[in-house]
């Protein structure tokens, strides 16, 4: 099995990557995921990707114009699965603390189970031409405010406190992104698990009331 299908986010039971169709461009989108990861964006050639996905090199560009298209595809797909799974959360009801709890798990939740997928979508940004770079940048920034505005509200009921709502945002996102380098299928906690408890540590972080 790729790395890029060892588990499916958020109890999303569907195939990973359900929405590439056709088959063969999902299969080529994975090959991809895998190749990136293992040897970072720049030493992966197109023939590595078809290589890993069974088919040959002309095959690929039926699907994908370019190696630079195939990742931009990815990290369209990765940010828009991240912002649903915070929007989601920001949305939802409960205090500020539990909301923001509840995206923190979530997130990290995520950044763990995919983590071979967070890797390329998170840390392969500057491979991306300038129009796929401007089109993630601005999924990013939604991203990102979908925690500043839980941070916010809960500084503003009284529910934390935090003097810079915007650097507490930065600091909660880049430990939540931080994830997927470090962790492991094999390792000591389960995706669940670190999402459990990087949702205390960030509690604690803005100083809620317990």
């Amino acid at each position: 099995m790729s790395t890029a299908e060892e588990t499916t986010a958020g109890g999303d039971e569907r195939q990973p990557w359900a929405e590439v169709t056709p088959e063969a461009a999902r299969r080529l989108l994975v090959a991809a995921v895998d190749a990136f990861a293992e040897r970072g964006y720049h030493a992966t050639t197109t023939r590595d990707i078809a290589g890993r996905a069974g088919m040959s090199p002309a095959a690929l560009y039926i699907h994908y114009k370019t190696k630079e298209e195939l990742l931009a595809r990815i990290s369209r797909i990765g940010h828009e699965k991240a912002l649903a799974i915070l929007r989601d959360a920001a949305d939802g009801e409960g205090t500020a603390a539990e909301r923001l709890a509840g995206a923190v798990s979530s997130f990290v939740r995520w950044h763990a189970a995919q983590h071979t997928t967070a890797r390329v979508v998170q840390y392969e940004l500057e491979a991306l031409g300038e129009d796929s770079r401007a089109e993630i940048v601005a999924l990013r920034k939604e991203v990102d405010a979908q925690v500043r505005r839980v941070v916010q509200e809960g500084v503003e009921a009284g529910e934390f406190e935090v003097p810079d709502a915007q650097g507490a945002t930065l600091a909660i996102m880049s430990l939540c992104i931080d994830v997927a380098r470090w962790f492991r299928v094999d390792g000591r906690w389960t995706p669940d698990e670190v999402g459990a408890l990087y949702a205390d540590l960030v509690l604690n972080m803005v100083g809620a009331k317990r």
